[in-house]
């Protein structure tokens, strides 16, 4: 009897590759880190993750069809979590306008049930730019990776910096590479938030945090 191969949990991809499972080898995702200067690598055998990075954390992807089909994705979420791997675990959901109504139930259910890490995503343009995001920048600090004198990233942190007007997951995950608190956003001025989002975010991100101060006052 042949024994079947073993899964590849913890197979780490060199810089500048992603580990894919091989279901996404003709999507669109896919050909925009190709041109996105990111390099594939297709594999059979990655248990339930769709996505292994450089950085040593993997990527479950929950599209608008997986949230509007019914539960099952619940059930795959489950087996995400607790799959033996060293890898840190991230979840990309399809934010559309179909999913919308449900999204707060699967936010709820990947955050505060599961303990995950969620990042919201237009679709698969977007996803593609945000694993390009953490691949391209692997030589930077990485908000998701277990430190020396601090524990991993709350993800109700990610959630909360999403929440600010004009930031999505790619410029939250830009943010938190640089600032690696709340409070450390929060007190940040234009200039400095300017080079990584831009100056019309910039500013909404400065407006948001001050107001809030001023209400709380």
């Amino acid at each position: 009897m042949e024994s079947k191969a073993p899964s590849l949990l913890n197979a780490v991809p060199p810089y500048g590759h992603v580990i894919t499972s091989e279901k996404w080898r003709n999507s669109s995702l896919i050909q925009s880190l190709k041109g996105g200067g990111v390099n594939i690598l297709f594999e059979n055998e990655l248990g339930v993750a769709d996505f292994h990075l450089p950085n040593k954390s993997c990527i479950l992807y929950v599209s608008e069809c997986d949230i509007i089909a019914g539960n099952s994705y619940k059930r795959k979420l489950v087996r995400y979590r607790n799959t033996s791997s060293s890898f840190q675990e991230l979840v990309l959901v399809e934010k559309t306008r179909l999913s919308e109504q449900n999204f707060s139930a699967v936010q709820k259910f990947v955050v505060l049930d599961l303990g995950l890490t969620l990042l919201p995503v237009s679709g698969q343009t977007e996803a593609s730019q945000l694993i390009s995001q953490i691949v391209h920048g692997e030589g930077r600090e990485n908000p998701f990776r277990r430190r020396s004198s601090s524990r991993l990233l709350d993800p109700k942190v990610l959630v909360l910096v999403q929440r600010v007007p004009g930031v999505g997951g790619v410029k939250a995950l830009a943010l938190l590479q640089e600032f690696s608190s709340v409070h450390q956003l929060c007190n940040a001025a234009p200039h400095e938030l300017e080079p990584i989002v831009g100056q019309a975010t910039a500013q909404q991100i400065h407006s948001f945090f001050h107001k809030a101060t001023a209400a709380g006052t």
